[in-house]
């Protein structure tokens, strides 16, 4: 297997990524859906990518030189449905990873996570990534697929990994980036393009959730068949228009 280590094609045993695709060190990443190894929302990716650079006050490579890496290692590392992760580290290194992707084929069960998660600031999207994933570990040794975290002010956020979309009283809503909530790719698209509400929820409206989708690059929007225990309903008419939007968006 080969990635790319600072602009290079090397071999994965030559670079500073382990076998997850993750760079060693400190600093910010971005995960890319690839559809026969061209990658979903680039543009939108390294924006993102760029702003939380600078909120930790670096820089990143050129687009340039990061979407040609890219493009060559996508003709090596070949895949019909691929995770590409890009990493840019505090220390100057940065790395591109492509793995193969598989799909979820089954809806999502969330529980209520019992921890509230300080708000200090925008997210930004950074590794080491330990802290959400063992709340996603957490999470599935309950049984669930994924958590409903909320913050220390008594609003829901996110999941874990995941950016929320729910239906409340037949309207479908987002939490707002200032309750805690990473700025997805997918979340900003569905705000644009879907006539998706972005407003504060009180913990006690997870009650009231009538529908709901997890958000994210690779998922586009998984849909949820349970919240605590209490099945919600299924809404494969706007999963379908979601995704149409995703294709007709994403590429390039």
């Amino acid at each position: 297997m080969k990635v790319i280590q600072n602009g290079v094609l090397v071999p994965i045993q030559e670079s500073d990524c382990n076998d997850k695709g993750w760079l060693s060190g400190t600093g910010v990443f971005e995960t890319i859906k690839t559809v026969e190894n061209k990658p979903w929302a680039m543009s939108r990716h390294m924006r993102r990518a760029v702003t939380s650079a600078q909120q930790l006050g670096f820089r990143i490579p050129s687009e340039d030189l990061v979407r040609n890496s890219v493009e060559e290692l996508c003709l090596n590392q070949q895949y019909p449905l691929g995770l590409l992760r890009l990493s840019f580290g505090q220390n100057g290194n940065w790395s591109a990873v492509h793995l193969p992707y598989e799909p979820f084929s089954h809806g999502a069960k969330l529980l209520t996570y019992d921890k509230a998660i300080a708000v200090h600031g925008q997210p930004i999207k950074s590794y080491p990534y330990n802290y959400r994933l063992e709340i996603l570990k957490a999470i599935k040794a309950l049984g669930a697929d994924e958590a409903i975290v909320c913050n220390d002010k008594g609003k829901i956020c996110e999941g874990s990994v995941t950016n929320l979309l729910l239906r409340i009283d037949d309207t479908w809503v987002t939490p707002p980036i200032s309750d805690g909530v990473l700025p997805g790719v997918m979340r900003a698209l569905v705000i644009e393009y879907c006539g998706v509400s972005v407003r504060s929820l009180d913990r006690s409206e997870i009650e009231q959730v009538q529908s709901a989708f997890l958000l994210s690059s690779l998922r586009i929007a998984q849909p949820v068949t349970s919240i605590d225990g209490r099945e919600v309903e299924q809404s494969s008419d706007f999963r379908s228009e979601i995704e149409a939007m995703a294709l007709r968006t994403s590429v390039g």
